[in-house]
This record gives C-alpha cells, sequence and structure tokens, in this order.
C-alpha cells in the first residue's frame, strides 16, 4: 500500500462498516484489474542491497522516477516513501526491506497490466542503471541475512518492527525478505463476493505452489521451493492465514467486519504522527480505549480503512478482493499472476466450474495444503489428489475463462496468451524454484550469486 488513509468521517456502526465495503460493488462491464509486484533492488558491482540514503539509494530512485513520470510524492515526515495515486496511474511504493513496488493502475485488459509493467520497469530502469542498480524478480532474498538488510523511514514499519516478535516467529523475514505478485480484482454483490473469496481462499495455496520461487535464504538452499509461503504460516496468524469463516454458504461483508474489528490494531494516524496501537483491538479502539491517550481518540473512517490494509489473510476484503497468494517472479510472471485469477474469477461459467472442482475442500483440507506447498510445491496433494492434476484443471478453467472473454490485442491475441508461463511449469512439471535449485546444483556451481544475473529485471 502506497499511502494510509486520512479521512476524518466519524466512524458509524458495525453496518456503516460493512457498507463501506460492500459500496464497492459495481456493474460487471466495470471491473477492473490492478496489479501489484514488488522486486529487490541490489547493486550490479557486489549483488549488495540498496540502502535507503545516500546518491545511489532508494531514496534516489524514487527522486528519480518522480523526475520522469511527474507523479507527485508522497512523504512521511521529511522522507519520499512513494508516488502518485493520482490520474488513476496508479502509485510506487517501497516495502520494509527496500523491495520496490509498483501498484498498478485500475486497468481493463490483461495486455494493459503487461503494457504497464513493462513500462514501469523500462522508466526505472533509466533512472538505476546510472546509480549501478538493478533489480532482482524472485520471492525471497537469496543472499542477505535481516541485519544486512536495510530499513525503510516509514513510520507503519517501525510500529510493525517493534510489534512482529511479540506474535509470530517469521514476521520480520516477511516485511524485509519477501516479494509478491498480487491483483486486486473487483465483485458484483456481496453473493459475487462470497463466491470468489470462497474459491480464490480454498485455491490461494495452488497459486502458491505454481508461483513457488523463493528456495534460497543466506546464500544457500532452505529446503523448500517457498520459504515466503512458509513464512506466512507463522507470522502473526490473529490477522494472517486462512479464514475459516469463508467456506460459509452465507458468509457476509458483516462476518468479515465482526472477524477484523477483534483483530489487534497497528496504529492510527492523527496530524501526520502515528500513534502505536497494537496494545488494542479496533473494536476496543471503538469502545474508546484511546480516550485519554490521543487527543482525537474517536474513531473515523480513515482508522478503518487503514485497518483492512493491515490484515493479511491469503485473500483480503477491502472494496474489492486482493489475492495474496504467490511468490514474486521475473516479469512475464507479473502477467501470469493476474491472468490465472481473472480467468477464473471475471468468467461465470469458469467460477462456477472452481467452486465445483473444491466444493468438498474443507478448511483442515485446504490448511493442509497450505502447511505442504512451502516444502513440496506442486508434489503437494489436496483432498486426496496430487495437486498438479488440480492445478492442470484449474489452468485451463482460467483458459477457457480468458477465452470467453475474448479480450484481444492488436495482434488477435486473446488474454489467454499469458498463461503460457505456467503451462510451462505443468509441462516441465517443475517450479521456478526447481529449476533455480537445479541451476545452483549444476552450472551455479553451488553458488547463489548468479540469481542475481539470470533473474534480474
Amino acid at each position: 500500500m502506497a499511502r494510509d488513509t486520512t479521512d476524518q468521517t466519524p466512524l458509524g456502526t458495525l453496518d456503516d462498516m460493512a457498507a463501506y465495503m460492500a459500496a464497492g460493488s459495481k456493474p460487471k462491464e466495470q471491473f477492473r484489474i490492478g496489479t501489484e509486484h514488488e522486486k529487490f533492488a541490489f547493486f550490479r558491482a557486489d549483488n549488495s542491497p540498496v540502502p535507503y540514503h545516500g546518491e545511489a539509494s532508494i531514496s534516489a530512485l524514487l527522486k528519480g522516477m518522480q523526475s520522469k513520470l511527474g507523479w507527485e510524492p508522497i512523504m512521511d515526515g521529511d522522507n519520499i516513501i512513494g508516488l502518485g495515486e493520482q490520474h488513476g496511474l496508479g502509485a510506487i511504493s517501497i516495502e520494509p526491506g527496500g523491495q520496490f513496488e509498483l501498484s498498478g493502475a485500475p486497468v481493463e485488459t490483461l495486455h494493459q497490466t503487461c503494457k504497464e509493467s513493462n513500462q514501469h520497469l523500462a522508466v526505472l530502469r533509466d533512472v538505476a542503471e546510472p546509480m549501478g542498480i538493478r533489480f532482482l524478480g524472485i520471492g525471497g532474498s537469496p543472499k542477505w541475512s535481516l541485519a544486512e538488510t536495510p530499513r525503510m523511514p516509514k513510520s507503519r514499519y517501525e510500529i510493525m518492527t517493534r510489534y512482529m516478535p511479540k506474535v509470530g516467529t517469521q514476521g520480520l523475514d516477511m516485511m524485509y525478505r519477501t516479494c509478491t505478485i498480487q491483483v486486486n480484482l473487483d465483485f458484483a454483490s456481496e453473493a459475487d463476493m462470497r463466491q470468489k473469496m470462497r474459491v480464490s481462499m480454498k485455491l490461494q495455496p495452488l497459486a502458491t505452489a505454481l508461483f513457488a520461487s523463493s528456495p534460497f535464504t543466506e546464500g544457500k538452499p532452505n529446503g523448500l521451493v517457498s520459504w515466503r509461503g512458509n513464512i506466512w504460516r507463522d507470522t502473526d496468524n490473529q490477522r494472517a492465514g486462512v479464514l475459516p469463516f469463508t467456506f460459509s454458504k452465507d458468509f457476509s461483508f458483516g462476518d468479515y467486519v465482526a472477524w477484523a474489528i477483534d483483530a489487534p490494531m497497528y496504529f492510527i494516524v492523527r496530524d501526520g504522527r502515528y500513534h502505536d496501537c497494537t496494545h488494542i483491538t479496533f473494536r476496543q479502539f471503538m469502545d474508546g480505549a484511546l480516550k485519554g491517550e490521543v487527543a482525537d481518540w474517536a474513531p473515523e473512517l480513515g482508522d478503518w480503512t487503514n485497518h483492512l490494509s493491515t490484515l493479511f489473510p491469503d485473500v483480503r476484503l477491502k472494496r474489492f478482493l486482493e489475492m495474496r497468494g504467490a511468490d514474486g517472479g521475473p516479469w512475464r510472471r507479473i502477467c501470469a499472476l493476474p491472468a490465472l485469477w481473472v480467468g477464473l474469477l471475471y468468467d461465470e461459467t469458469a467460477l462456477a466450474a472452481a467452486d465445483e472442482l473444491t466444493a468438498n475442500w474443507t478448511v483442515e483440507d485446504v490448511v493442509a495444503m497450505r502447511d505442504a506447498v512451502p516444502a513440496q510445491g506442486l508434489k503437494a496433494s489436496v483432498a486426496g489428489r496430487p495437486l498438479m492434476e488440480v492445478a492442470r484443471e484449474v489452468v485451463e478453467l482460467s483458459r477457457a475463462g480468458l477465452k470467453a472473454r475474448d479480450r484481444q490485442n492488436s495482434e488477435g491475441q486473446d488474454e489467454s496468451v499469458f498463461l503460457n508461463t505456467l503451462d510451462e511449469v505443468l509441462a516441465k512439471r517443475t517450479t521456478l524454484a526447481d529449476d533455480m535449485l537445479a541451476l545452483y546444483h549444476g552450472r551455479w556451481n553451488g553458488s547463489v550469486e548468479p540469481v542475481f544475473e539470470d533473474y534480474q529485471y
């Protein structure tokens, strides 16, 4: 997320909070695709991480991008922490360890998504090249220790950094040493949201397997194909993971609100200052817990929108749905991840078929798959079926959905062309992580250094 919200509208009842989310509903013809991708910045000279301050730095990259694009700078005190969120152009932000993120504009087709990512990376390379900086597109930091990883001067991250070790063993690794590709998608109604949430929550571990690309930690294999996926198993389980109630046939916006308000808060923002609120839940905040601690203690709509952005379930509900299961990856995967989900969720026939395919999966089945995938990848199983077999079916359903959408580029290709990357994974029966491990034990001669050359943007 690029910018924390300030909206001083007084916060009403729980029904009002649910209505705020329901207001994201829109007609199908207005559905859009918002793709986000993160990448690690490194110096070409020695594959070291890029600090925030200095002539060649994360702040210099942001200022260079601001100069090239003319986008509005986003500040945290005196520090530039992002750009954009104007004229529907999306935004650029930085993650805690300096991971550089594009939050793409809401576009109509996957062709536009791919073009947007290409243009972003081209402009970024123009800015970064004179500084000797390149970018690595995989899911986990392959070399740097937590101590070696820079820390960005962003107030929300300072609060999270203090809090994470209290609630899980891997929260700091999540913050500082992982990258993702994510897609944000719309819903037409509560019933449409319910079906999309149910299907995508069940299938999120499959996306983790298909996009697994984080097999190295601190210079050696970590025994996993998705270290990032494993990290999410113990980051902060009060706000992360599989949400069992979303499997219910009558799951509602109100149910999500009821869960969200009992999750601990991170902060509120007043007059540009962040107040640490990790000691209370949102429900306690609404009941006046900050009275006497903070002058403007009464809950505001901006507090609610910020709180929603600090919850980390595998699929996050705001005024749209966020698919959060995938590792980061090379450029073609920035197009393949949204393609998978658009094909499944934006075509009614494909969505119904995916719902039917997963209908008998229990919460326990999905959690077991989620637990197995980080180590086993596509060799895992779900509800007694090999995940590879299920993956083939799911990708074919997505392909049918994309062909039915029939959004063509200037060469007459529909959006299913962006599934080619996943077709290769399924044909070879190996994830990107498996491919990297084969290189490590082969041509790379037991070194992770070549990953910076072979998987850079």
